[in-house]
């Protein structure tokens, strides 16, 4: 699984930025930032980021900022954070002013290029700082912003213009650091996928935390309806489009949407802290169907349904099997799958429904017990 990474700017964001010349180059200048050290050590020691630190100093080794004051004070924030748990995997700081617009100086991602690999989840990785150039690298990354706000940058015209052509990339503003830490231990599991074969095109975006928004698109309309009962009923927001052989049959539109759906799942639940892992019994009219899930990272399937229909809808009844089974191996869940009835139709949407709610149980997070659903330590 790729790494998430928090770069975090130091002057306005660890450390108070001194008001007058915004030069941290003394100890009597000195001044943490308010919970600073109790959240960012709940953060290093509770959520799976990678802490980078990325600060602009300008001017440092010339005669107006000498580097004998700042580097005293620079190893004395880092060793403050080390002892408390807090450590920084590198540190970044350019020298340049403002005026010489070099791309090693944020917004400039010249010091962080190697980030922007697979190694590196970007999409789900954050800046946080207190200026706009902040945000504004957030935006180069292909990241997202968390916005100290100190009301000290803000107030102009063009500040405030440039602040909401950024507001896509501010996740959150704030200058509590405690709701800092609120954010990003609940931020939404999210995952997007685009698998292509030959026979296939599948395009997926999931919001494990959404609220029941879908865009489904396969080319099958039963199919489509049965994906839209897993975004409604599981209160997840689910964007399929897939671009299959049809020409030939149903069979690589199924197959290969599942699978990449699976992937998904297992991308977006991340490391399971605080997950309830087990999830669903629902009936519908004639039929009761019963879908039990869990997200223990082995893949099986139990499968009891039979179907006297050879299609519903669209979609080949024969199918629905190996939906569910290319789903367990994409998402490595188990799933036990049983239902009955007499109408084909309710009893595979039923099926469909106790997924969706199972899932949404299983993924429900207890945000007071952050720990891992098992004794072996690791899922």
């Amino acid at each position: 699984m790729a790494q998430k990474v928090l770069f975090i700017d130091r002057d306005g964001t660890l450390a108070l930025e001194p008001p007058v010349d915004y030069q941290l180059d003394s100890f009597k200048k000195l001044v943490f930032y308010p919970k600073v050290f109790t959240y960012l050590r709940k953060i290093a020691i509770e959520l799976d980021y990678e802490l980078v630190m990325v600060t602009n100093q300008d001017g440092l080794g010339t005669d107006s900022f000498p580097e004998h004051t700042f580097w005293p004070v620079q190893e004395f924030i880092i060793k403050s954070f080390e002892n408390e748990g807090v450590v920084f995997k590198e540190v970044f700081i350019d020298r340049t002013f403002p005026h010489e617009n070099a791309d090693t100086r944020k917004p400039g991602i010249g010091l962080l290029r190697h980030y922007l690999t697979e190694d590196y989840d970007m999409d789900n990785s954050f800046v946080i700082g207190d200026r706009l150039t902040d945000m504004e690298l957030a935006k180069n990354l292909g990241a997202n912003g968390v916005f100290i706000n100190d009301e000290t940058h803000l107030g102009t015209d063009e500040i405030t213009i440039k602040k909401t052509d950024l507001s896509d990339y501010i996740s959150l503003e704030t200058n509590d650091w405690e709701k800092i830490y609120e954010f990003l231990k609940l931020s939404n599991r999210v995952g997007k996928i685009h698998r292509k074969t030959k026979e296939t095109d599948v395009k997926i975006e999931l919001n494990l935390d959404g609220t029941g928004e879908s865009d489904i698109k396969t080319g099958l309309a039963f199919f489509d309806h049965m994906l839209d009962q897993l975004a409604r009923h599981g209160q997840m927001d689910l964007i399929i489009h897939v671009n299959g052989d049809l020409e030939v049959d149903e069979h690589h539109t199924i197959e290969d949407t599942a699978i990449a759906l699976g992937e998904v799942f297992h991308n977006a639940v991340g490391n399971k802290l605080g997950i309830e892992r087990y999830g669903f019994c629902l009936p519908m009219d004639d039929c009761l169907a019963q879908v039990a899930i869990d997200f223990g990272g082995r893949n099986w399937l139990v499968w009891d349904a039979d179907f006297k229909r050879e299609k519903v809808g669209d979609m080949p009844t024969e199918m629905f099997y190996h939906f569910f089974k290319s789903f367990t191996d994409g998402a490595k869940v188990n799933l036990n799958i049983k239902a009955e009835g007499t109408n084909e139709h309710h009893k595979i949407e039923a099926i469909f429904k106790a997924f969706a709610k199972s899932i949404k149980m299983a993924v429900k997070r207890d945000v007071e017990k952050m720990v891992l659903p098992s004794t072996k330590g690791i899922l």
